[in-house]
């Protein structure tokens, strides 16, 4: 995983977990990674994967079960869903619209491109 350097790397893997989920690659109610075993397959110290994994929690995102392990939560799609959407609004959005400002460009504009990458998607 290729880190960034603007967001907090326990964020980023959180990042990582909700689109493992948004994507249905881990499903609600399946066990996921230990925190040791996600922080070696991400080389990071397993206390930011202990950080990410508080956060989901937090979130409902994701549920410890004491002695046996993390598992994907039963509305955990929805929530993630609903994460996502938040950080794209708050933190994506802005920075989109001020890009089309300064390129002057309209919505239509953007429409447009956005239905051509469709397309050229399903090719």
């Amino acid at each position: 995983m290729n880190f960034q350097t603007k967001k907090a790397i326990y964020l980023q893997i959180a990042d990582f977990v909700c689109e493992k989920i948004l994507l249905s690659i881990w499903k609600e109610k399946e066990k996921i990674p230990s925190i040791r075993e996600l922080a070696i397959s991400l080389e990071v110290n397993p206390n930011t994967v202990m950080r990410t994994y508080a956060f989901l929690e937090e979130k409902n995102i994701i549920n410890m079960e004491r002695g046996i392990g993390y598992f994907v939560s039963e509305n955990a799609h929805k929530n993630a869903l609903a994460l996502k959407k938040e950080e794209f609004l708050m933190e994506d959005l802005p920075n989109i619209f001020r890009s089309m400002d300064l390129l002057n460009m309209s919505m239509d504009d953007f429409r447009q491109l956005y239905h051509g990458r469709k397309k050229h998607e399903k090719k």
